[in-house]
Formats: C-alpha cells, sequence, structure tokens
C-alpha cells in the first residue's frame, strides 16, 4: 500500500496530537494536517479536574511543547472546525469554507459534557471550564454538584479543599455504582462524607431556578455554585453525517480502530472498537484510551493491520485516595476484595466465569505490573487466589 501523502487529523485532543506525533515517529514525511476546535494547543485532561481545580498547577499537561508542531512540520489549525466528511470525494469542508482533500483521515473529535434542560451552571471539559471553576470554589460558598461519577467526585473533592459547603445529588444509590458496583461505591461515599460532602444520593433534579435547584423529594438547594456532573456525549455529528456505521454510542471501527469509510479512521472517546482482547464491542473515555489509541492508530494510517489491544486503565486521586483501575467490569461480576477496606488500603477484583475481568487497587502501589498482566490475560483464577496468593506469581 501506497504511503499517504496528507492526513487529516479532526481533533486537535489527546488522540489527535498523539496520532500525529506517532505518524513523525514512525518516520511518515508527508502532510499532516490538524483540525481543533479550541484556541490552546493539545493538552491532557486529568488535570483539569485534579491539580489544575485545586490550584497545585496553573496549567495542564501539554501534549507536546509548542515548538513540537512546527518542528515536526505538523499544520495545527486552531480555532478552526470541520463542518463535513465527504467520504467518496475524500474531502473535509472547514469552518474556514476552503474543502480539503486527504489520503487518509481520523476522527478523534472527542466528547462535550451533557447538560439537563433549563440547568445554568459549570461544567468541566476545556482547560477554560477548569479556569473559570476554579475562580468559583471560593472559602464559605455553597457548591451542590449534580453527578456523583468520577468528575463529580473529583470537583467535591476540590471543591471541599478550597473550603466550600458541598451537596452531590445523584439519583442513583451509591457514587460511581455503574462503574464499581454498590460496595466500592460505598467505599467513596464514605471517603466524601468523610471529608464532610452531603449526598442526597436517591434523588433526582426536577429543575432549576434562577436562584436555585429543585429536588424530585419537594426541596429546593439554593447554591452559590453549581456544577453540571452527568457524563459527556461523544461528537458524533461528523460521522453521522458522512453515514459511517454507528455502534455502542460511537463510531463503529474494527480492530485496527477502522470505520466502514475507506480511509476513514477513529480513535478515543468516540471509537467503538470491535476489541479482540475483550470479545465485545467497547467504547471507553478514558486519558489512557485516548493516547494509546492515538499513537497506535499511526501505524493503522500508515498501512499496518495490527489490532489495538490494551485493557481500558484510568486512575483518580481523591483526597488522601488514590486508585488505579484496569479491565472493565459488569454488573453481575463477583467482588473479591485483598486488603483492608476500611483503612482504604486494598485491592479490589472483578470476575467473571472464573475469569479476572477487571482490578482497582486503592492506596496500594505495589500490584501495577501483575494486575496488568493477570486482567490483560483474563487470567483464570480463584477467589481465594486472589485474595491470598503472590499475585505475581499468578501473574
Amino acid at each position: 500500500m501506497a504511503e499517504p501523502q496528507r492526513i487529516v487529523i479532526v481533533g486537535a485532543g489527546l488522540a489527535g496530537a498523539s496520532a500525529a506525533g506517532a505518524l513523525r515517529d514512525r518516520g511518515y514525511g508527508g502532510q499532516i494536517l490538524v483540525f481543533g476546535t479550541e484556541h490552546h494547543r493539545p493538552y491532557e485532561l486529568p488535570a483539569l479536574s485534579k491539580d489544575l481545580l485545586l490550584g497545585k498547577a496553573n496549567e495542564p499537561a501539554w501534549v507536546h511543547e509548542p515548538a513540537f508542531y512546527s518542528d515536526n512540520e505538523i499544520d495545527v489549525r486552531l480555532g478552526v472546525s470541520v463542518l463535513e466528511l465527504r467520504p467518496g470525494d475524500h474531502t473535509v469542508v472547514d469552518s474556514e469554507g476552503a474543502v480539503r482533500s486527504y489520503d487518509r483521515l481520523l476522527l478523534a473529535t472527542g466528547s462535550r459534557p451533557r447538560v439537563l434542560p433549563g440547568a445554568q451552571g459549570h461544567v468541566l471539559r476545556t482547560l477554560d471550564d477548569a479556569t473559570a471553576l476554579k475562580s468559583a470554589l471560593r472559602e464559605g460558598r455553597h457548591v451542590v454538584v449534580i453527578g456523583a461519577g468520577w468528575i463529580g467526585c473529583e470537583v467535591a473533592a476540590a471543591a471541599r479543599a478550597h473550603g466550600c459547603r458541598v451537596t452531590v445529588v445523584d439519583p442513583l444509590a451509591e457514587p460511581l455504582v455503574r462503574v464499581l458496583g454498590p460496595e466500592m461505591g460505598a467505599v467513596f461515599r464514605g471517603l466524601h462524607a468523610g471529608h464532610g460532602v452531603e449526598f442526597r444520593l436517591g434523588t433526582g433534579v426536577e429543575g432549576f431556578s434562577p436562584s436555585g435547584v429543585r429536588l424530585d423529594d419537594g426541596t429546593e438547594l439554593m447554591p452559590d455554585v453549581t456544577v453540571l456532573a452527568v457524563g459527556a456525549s461523544p461528537r458524533l455529528e461528523l460521522a453521522e453525517a458522512a453515514g459511517l456505521e454507528l455502534a455502542e454510542g460511537g463510531v463503529a471501527v474494527d480492530a485496527a480502530l477502522r470505520t466502514s469509510a475507506p480511509d476513514v479512521f477513529a480513535a478515543g472517546d468516540i471509537a467503538a472498537q470491535d476489541h479482540p482482547r475483550l470479545g465485545r464491542r467497547v467504547r471507553v473515555e478514558h486519558w489512557a484510551n485516548a493516547k494509546d489509541q492515538g499513537t497506535h492508530v499511526a501505524g493503522s494510517l500508515l498501512g499496518l493491520d495490527e489490532p489495538y489491544l490494551k485493557s481500558p486503565y484510568f486512575f483518580s486521586d481523591q483526597y488522601d485516595l488514590g486508585m488505579e483501575y484496569r479491565g472493565l467490569a459488569g454488573q453481575d461480576d463477583e467482588l473479591v476484595v485483598r486488603g483492608d477496606v476500611a483503612s482504604r488500603e486494598f485491592v479490589a477484583f472483578w470476575l467473571r466465569d472464573g475469569r479476572l475481568r477487571a482490578a482497582m487497587n486503592v492506596n496500594v502501589w505495589d500490584h501495577g505490573t501483575a494486575l496488568k498482566a493477570l486482567v490483560d490475560a483474563q487470567a483464570a483464577v480463584t477467589p481465594e487466589q486472589l485474595r491470598e496468593a503472590d499475585l505475581g506469581s499468578l501473574a
């Protein structure tokens, strides 16, 4: 297969910028054109809800230094959107009215925050969002966080660190219950409650007024700051309008991250991959997935046919709790715990059909390599082995 003369990357986030860098690392000498809707050069998202919001950093982790793009002849068009993708004639139309041709194209458009009807408040997805929210988190202010997922919990922790009074509202029975299940969700509820966070769980939002948030139990909260942390929606408009196959709430891609359109690939939040290791189609909205898929897809853009095999991975830091999660658990998986949950120093495992599907280490840092190997292999193990055996030997 001939080397493409021009590769267009739609999306200047972590996946798109990682792909651009990896193309040059692989020796690609053709044109690389990257479109990004923001005016900031590509950056990573985790610090937005962690160090930047806490005031421990003044800027995010940039994907590359400023001179990287010019030094490597990567044409990054910041503040320029792609309005139309035309797979049939291998072109895109940008917001400046230009029609750009491509030989291969990567969709890495990421996600946008979900909003509730009539909602007024902060969201947290971009550097500008984080800067605005941090300036609002002042001591003594009442902060209502709607949503008890990862972003909601990390925002709550940051707000408490700034001396705010915090109320978290969620219709589910525990924080993070969709990802971790009720028992591990209760661990995070206890962590936040111990730091003074008030929870209104099992309670939905009925509506908003200019001064408050109405809950479906008839009460009204009167916050100084409202944060909407109710998840994110992948940006699929381009793919859908272009007729690409969609699946699992994203763009359907094969093992090598190819879409249904010739010479069009997708990576990051929008990519619903037919994952060889997991045996099903999955879409993951986490930092490591964007970085690793972006790096991997560079090979696919250059004609290689290598499957992306990495297991999902993410991490979180809240107060004095640090955790890493590997794999993908299901709602009905068997939970096995090694260590002391009460002291928040433990490893949680999720088993299905006698095989390890996911693992989460909490304030335990000695087992990362073993946990990765075990989850990647979907190791056949027993609960007793996970509780008692040397994890390195199991791996």
